[in-house]
């Protein structure tokens, strides 16, 4: 992309497209750390797009070091609010972004599909960022959520991962699939040492938030569509990759 990016626009509600859903904060969020848990290292963590802070505040009771790095201000300012001096703020964009040191952990959640250029930043991660044993923890939407084979059935988008003009206005570049995910992280030189899919996701996010206004949908039956999502991560509506330092690609 030649034109420049307004990455405070970028994450601005539009008339028909929230650029973040109830669904995202209050499933999504705490199911990504039931699947991070188990697997997270003691010692540091690097936050790359932390947004304003909400995904952090989850991450806060595990790290007492975190940094975090966004290209809009406002988001940073945002998070600066929630989470005062507990965490350190970077303001920039990936590709420039001057980091001091390696981390034992790196989180990068519903933030590659927005990249330019994703290969050059996951060779960063591995080149630059991440720590000799530290582990990479890397989410992506799903290309083939069933939510997504639905709206194709239904003609309104044209194929599992086209973008649509709605996430194109705020700023995605590709939408992953399990296969496409992976050939990136390794392009990049990284290892994949766990794959997995968060959350069964045959709803679109604008249902599942006034379903989630309702008593319809249980604490169990999350836990189920959690559950489910670890048989079929095909058809979650996050797929998941764990990467530790490969060979420099």
């Amino acid at each position: 992309m030649t034109s420049k990016r307004d990455y405070n626009v970028e994450i601005k509600n539009t008339n028909d497209h929230k650029y973040a859903y109830g669904f995202d904060f209050d499933v999504m969020h705490p199911f990504m750390i039931k699947s991070f848990e188990p697997f997270f290292n003691k010692g540091s963590l690097l936050e790359l797009g932390s947004f304003k802070g909400d995904f952090t505040r989850r991450l806060r009771p595990y790290f007492d070091d975190i940094t975090c790095v966004d290209a809009s201000d406002v988001a940073i300012n945002e998070a600066r609010l929630k989470l005062g001096d507990k965490v350190k703020f970077v303001n920039s964009q990936f590709e420039k972004a001057g980091l001091p040191r390696r981390y034992d952990n790196i989180v990068l959640t519903h933030v590659l599909e927005h990249l330019d250029d994703p290969v050059s930043v996951l060779k960063r991660v591995n080149e630059e960022w991440l720590a000799e044993g530290g582990r990479f923890f890397l989410v992506c939407p799903n290309a083939n959520a069933p939510s997504r084979q639905i709206a194709v059935k239904m003609g309104l988008i044209t194929h599992n991962a086209a973008v649509t003009a709605a996430e194109a206005e705020h700023g995605h570049r590709c939408t992953y699939s399990l296969d496409t995910l992976e050939r990136d992280a390794v392009t990049a030189g990284l290892k994949v040492v766990h794959r997995s899919g968060i959350f069964f996701k045959a709803l679109a996010n604008f249902q599942w938030d006034r379903l989630l206004q309702t008593d319809i949908i249980s604490t169990e039956y999350l836990e189920g569509c959690y559950k489910l999502g670890q048989q079929y991560p095909d058809l979650c509506s996050s797929i998941f990759l764990i990467c530790e330092r490969g060979e420099a690609a």
